[in-house]
């Protein structure tokens, strides 16, 4: 089935609604929100801009965008895409239960589905932050042995720790293989697979910070990003509504967020996005915690750039991992 505007319109306000439902959103997220609708705003039909304001001052009901949603498909997707923007930045408080609660109704789902969805995500959410690497993690080593071509060079640890010093390589191989693999969990139809990609990242940049001596807590670790410029709800809100807007969300078929068609644009952006922020994290922390909000900002962007070059020299170890993961395997290794 096609997507009318008037159900993107819908979707992205649902989906505008949960990244405001816990009302403590700093100014960071929020511009990287009101940023993310002005990008998406061309060529999508919709003047997302305006309905970002309308969400922002309560202009638009819950109820009417639920009501815009005219089949049990678009429901059930809109109602995910609300439990991954809620679960984003953390498990659900209070105030995102309530409003899940009151969505669920209004969408009229049945509960006990409902409830699934977000306890799923909810575990996903809480996935311990851990230094050993999980299977999927450690895929394609010997397949992805060009990413470190230069002669391995070492980086010493944080100053006044007694970490050895860090082989480049390492971090290397690291940094690729999560860019790979969350490039592969864009392509698949399921949206934990997606919902996944934010835990994954996190703890990239906790083993990265690891290997230099440094002992990161999420908190850290959310800030590091939101000082990058990702914040962790609007990267969520930016995968969805880029397949959204870009019409990649054509055949919905209902079911867990078995709903995309291609997804080749997300996987490239989630590449990007992973490679860099492994990139940035590795010379934050091998620097030893030096560079500045403006510095971090701009190697952040520049290096996103150079990712979404390196994403088609990539493209097939994408696609290969896409075919041969199992994301029930990989949701439990990440909540062990």
């Amino acid at each position: 089935m096609n997507l009318k505007p008037s159900h993107t319109r819908a979707i992205m306000a649902i989906g505008l609604m949960a990244a405001f439902a816990d009302e403590h959103k700093d100014e960071r997220e929020r511009d990287h929100l009101r940023e993310l609708a002005e990008s998406l705003s061309a060529g999508s039909g919709v003047d997302l801009m305006k309905l970002y304001q309308d969400v922002l001052l309560q202009r638009v009901r819950l109820e009417d965008a639920a009501a815009d949603l005219d089949t049990p498909a678009l429901r059930q997707l809109a109602y995910e895409m609300a439990v991954g923007v809620c679960d984003a930045d953390g498990e659900c408080n209070a105030q995102e239960k309530a409003f899940l609660q009151r969505l669920s109704t209004a969408l009229q789902l049945v509960p006990e589905e409902a409830r699934d969805v977000v306890a799923q995500a909810d575990a996903l959410a809480a996935a311990p932050l851990l230094a050993a690497p999980i299977a999927a993690e450690q895929w394609g080593r010997d397949a992805q042995a060009g990413a470190a071509e230069a002669a391995p060079a070492t980086v010493t640890g944080a100053a006044g720790t007694d970490r050895p010093p860090v082989e480049q390589a390492e971090i290397d191989s690291m940094i690729l293989n999560a860019a790979i693999l969350n490039g592969a969990l864009e392509l698949l139809p399921q949206s934990l697979a997606s919902m996944a990609i934010i835990p994954l990242q996190t703890r990239l940049v906790y083993r990265i910070g690891k290997l230099h001596g440094y002992e990161l807590d999420k908190g850290h670790i959310a800030d590091f990003l939101a000082t990058v410029g990702v914040g962790l709800t609007s990267q969520y809100v930016e995968q969805f509504g880029r397949k959204l807007v870009g019409g990649l969300l054509g055949k919905v078929m209902g079911g867990l967020g078995r709903a995309v068609g291609s997804a080749a644009t997300g996987s490239a952006f989630s590449f990007a996005t992973t490679y860099a922020l492994g990139k940035v994290a590795h010379r934050y922390y091998a620097g030893g915690r030096t560079l500045d909000t403006d510095t971090l900002k701009a190697s952040f962007a520049r290096t996103v750039e150079e990712a979404r070059g390196l994403q088609q020299r990539y493209a097939p170890q994408i696609q290969q991992r896409a075919q041969g993961l199992d994301v029930g395997r990989l949701l439990k290794e990440l909540r062990a």
